[in-house]
């Protein structure tokens, strides 16, 4: 939640545009400058006058997002982990391998959902269920 006078001088900062686009995608506004876009298309921005651990935030292109779409170099940046972008560092900027496919695509998280890895048991289990037997009535 921010206060008005912050949430009028975004909308100053950013514009109509992208203050209804925060909105509705983050729920808050902010205004920073752009760090980088990564090769998915998700934009990367950092404002230092925000809260402390808010000052980097990720507008991600597809908006049925997931976390799983960031990439490392990126998630350790906008997490802290770092203190320069991928685009500053060398170090941290994605290089195609060879056996990667050339399209850029990520693996979603399927958990919670009908996607999700369930493992099964091909051990005989050691427990058996009770059957009961009836016997015939004279």
């Amino acid at each position: 939640m921010s206060t008005i006078t912050r949430t009028l001088s975004n909308l100053w900062r950013v514009g109509f545009k992208d203050y209804f686009h925060q909105l509705n995608y983050i729920g808050d506004t902010k205004a920073g400058t752009l760090i980088g876009v990564d090769r998915f298309g998700n934009k990367y921005f950092e404002n230092n006058e925000e809260l402390p651990l808010r000052t980097r935030w990720v507008d991600y292109k597809v908006h049925d997002f997931d976390a799983s779409q960031i990439e490392p170099g990126w998630h350790a940046w906008i997490s802290y982990a770092v203190d320069k972008a991928p685009t500053q560092d060398s170090a941290l900027a994605y290089k195609r391998r060879a056996w990667e496919d050339t399209d850029a695509k990520t693996i979603p998280n399927y958990t919670l959902s009908r996607g999700a890895y369930k493992p099964y048991s091909t051990v005989k289990s050691k427990i058996t269920m009770w059957e009961p037997t009836a016997v015939e009535r004279k």
